[in-house]
């Protein structure tokens, strides 16, 4: 089977990738983010997840590598990414309170050997609960999710400020559409149920 490299250092992105069953190998991608809120969504996620699979071909010349990003779009159609500190992310979450946000989480698979690319994406929207400010701070303090696009992680405690969630496939908002990325792998010649 060829080599699975995920161009990732994220921790819920490699515990999803897990559930797969497969043998991968994380690889920090050399790749700068930039948010650019001029380009649409569904193309900037799909740019990104791309630049960070493609800045791993050099190192990997025999793999398949996986990228993946994601942005929320707010009610306003603005495009934002992760908060980085505590105060971005209080604003972010005090801005998000009582609306549905749309989160874009962008997919692709670039295989070094050949060079064939695949990118799409997956969208999942979540509606936030009415909060008060002490509620915010105290889920920040609690969770510390800056490092997350939205300032929350869906998979902790982040449930618990939510009022309603819709999408296809669930794993989207956390940070990898699995269910897109098995028909991608498939694509590349890599049955997850026949390995």
């Amino acid at each position: 089977m060829r080599k699975i490299i995920l161009a990732s250092t994220s921790p819920y992105r490699q515990q999803l990738l897990r559930q797969l069953g497969l043998p991968f190998e994380v690889a920090a991608p050399d790749y700068i983010e930039e948010i650019d809120p001029h380009v649409a969504p569904a193309l900037l996620v799909r740019h990104l997840a791309l630049g960070k699979a493609q800045s791993l071909v050099i190192r990997y010349p025999d793999a398949l590598i996986i990228g993946s990003d994601q942005v929320f779009v707010d009610q306003r159609k603005r495009t934002m990414g992760k908060a980085g500190n505590l105060q971005a992310a209080f604003q972010q979450l005090k801005h998000m309170v009582g609306r549905t946000h749309c989160f874009y989480t962008g997919l692709a698979i670039v295989d070094s050997r050949s060079g064939v690319v695949q990118t799409d994406y997956e969208t999942f929207s979540v509606s936030f609960r009415e909060l008060s400010d002490d509620q915010i701070l105290n889920y920040l303090q609690r969770e510390k999710a800056f490092d997350c696009a939205g300032s929350f992680k869906i998979e902790g405690l982040g449930i618990a400020l939510m009022g309603k969630m819709a999408g296809d496939d669930y794993n989207t908002l956390i940070g990898l559409p699995l269910i897109k990325l098995v028909s991608m792998l498939e694509m590349s010649g890599v049955d997850v149920l026949g390995y």
